[in-house]
This record gives C-alpha cells, sequence and structure tokens, in this order.
C-alpha cells in the first residue's frame, strides 16, 4: 500500500484588506505513521520546561520567559527527518490586481493554496490536508480547495489527495509548529523587530536551514522549503 502523509496547513494576513504588507500559506508534513511519535516528543519537550503536556505552541506567545523552549522546538524540526516545511510567501500584497487577471481574491487564495502544496505531492502517496479551523476557511471553501487541489494535481479519482479537513490546532502539535514557522516568516517579512525574543527564533531558524529566508529554496528542497511569490505572474 501506498505512503500517507499527513499536511497540516496554516496561514497569516491571508486577507485581502488586513493592512498587512506579507501573507504566508505553509505546512508542515510527516509520515502519517510517525504522527503519534512526533506528538510523543513534542510534548516530552514541554515536560522537560514544566510545560503542560497540552500547552499550545503558538508564534503570538513566544516570549524571553519562554525562548529556551521555543528554540527547542525549533531545534526537534530541524533534527527529526520525518518533519517537513513548505511555505509560500506573498511579500507584497499591494501588488495585487485581481481585476487585471480576471479573478476575485478568493480564486487567487486558491490558487496560492494550490502552489504552496503542489511541491509536496507524489503521485505515489496519499495525503490528508488537515486546515487549522481557526481560519476564514468554513466548510464550502475546504470542499472547494479539494476540488482544487484534486482536479489541478489531476487526481480526480481522489487517490492522492484523500482527505481536505478543519481540525483545531490543540488536536495537532504538527500544526502548532507550522504555526510557530509560519509566524517567524510572516513576522521576518513584514520587517517587525520589536520582540528580541522573536527576532532570536528568527535567526536560529536561519542558522539551522541554512537560508536567508529572502529567496526561494531549490524547488527539490524537503526540509524547510521556501517560495516567495512577488506578483509578477498574477497566478
Amino acid at each position: 500500500m501506498n505512503e500517507t502523509f499527513n499536511i497540516y496547513c496554516d496561514e497569516s494576513c491571508h486577507l485581502e484588506n488586513d493592512g498587512q504588507r506579507a501573507m504566508v500559506l505553509g505546512a508542515v508534513w510527516c509520515p502519517e505513521a510517525k504522527r503519534l511519535e512526533i506528538v510523543q516528543r513534542l510534548r516530552e519537550i514541554k515536560t522537560r520546561h514544566k510545560l503542560p503536556r497540552d500547552f499550545e505552541i503558538k508564534w503570538t506567545k513566544v516570549s524571553s520567559s519562554k525562548l529556551q523552549f521555543y528554540l527547542d522546538c525549533i531545534d526537534y524540526f530541524f533534527d527529526d527527518d520525518d518533519l517537513h516545511f513548505r511555505a509560500l510567501v506573498v511579500t507584497d500584497k499591494g501588488k495585487l490586481d485581481h481585476l487585471r487577471y480576471r479573478q476575485s481574491h478568493d480564486d487567487w487564495y486558491y490558487k496560492m493554496y494550490f502552489s504552496m502544496l503542489k511541491t509536496i505531492f507524489e503521485p505515489d502517496a496519499g495525503y490528508h490536508v488537515y486546515i487549522d479551523i481557526k481560519d476564514t476557511m468554513g466548510h464550502e471553501k475546504v470542499t472547494k480547495l479539494h476540488d482544487v487541489l484534486a482536479n489541478n494535481a489531476y487526481d480526480f479519482s481522489r487517490k492522492v489527495i484523500r482527505r481536505v479537513q478543519r481540525i483545531q490546532s490543540h488536536e495537532a502539535e504538527q500544526l502548532q509548529l507550522a504555526d510557530l514557522l509560519i509566524g517567524a516568516l510572516s513576522y521576518f517579512h513584514r520587517g517587525l523587530d520589536s520582540s528580541e525574543a522573536k527576532l532570536r527564533l528568527i535567526e536560529r531558524i536561519r542558522e539551522r536551514s541554512y537560508y536567508s529566508l529572502k529567496q526561494n529554496t531549490l524547488l527539490r528542497e524537503s526540509k524547510f522549503n521556501l517560495f516567495l511569490w512577488d506578483g509578477s505572474n498574477g497566478a
């Protein structure tokens, strides 16, 4: 039987008129068979730092008092070969011109989601895609996203992209890792610098990934894959 992977998706500053310059879509993925092992490792890190096992890893919770905990979470991500990350950064939403390309913001959003995920999908594997329920994507949009992903991947029988569903972030530590990594990229690309702890985390990501976070990685980079979309092609 083909291997199954779980993909945990999150997003930051994705609304059209939220006043934020940069937008990030991203995903952490791992083999489904390794899901519980990864959860256990992350909970052990929480216990080591005297945090409850159900403590939620979140970028908004990063502070100087919990800096070492979050550094350990980042290090664990880079040390575990079963964990992978892919992000698409829209560097300047001010360049969007939906009228020119005859599309709605939702149409464009689905294109960006597929652009973010397409390099993860392999035709001989199966995928369960999980999306943080806190986001603006309701049931109808999730169904539409599944249609878009499957059609663009020529997966009309849904053998590859088997499931797209919303979950609560507290249900999946992998989704919490996605929130942390996406939050770091969003903070960096919006040019924010008010939190020394957050800047330290961003620097650790740069050190461990060997990337500046300012440019695209190679398309087949499997650990920390980054694509900066500049709006030049509209899609």
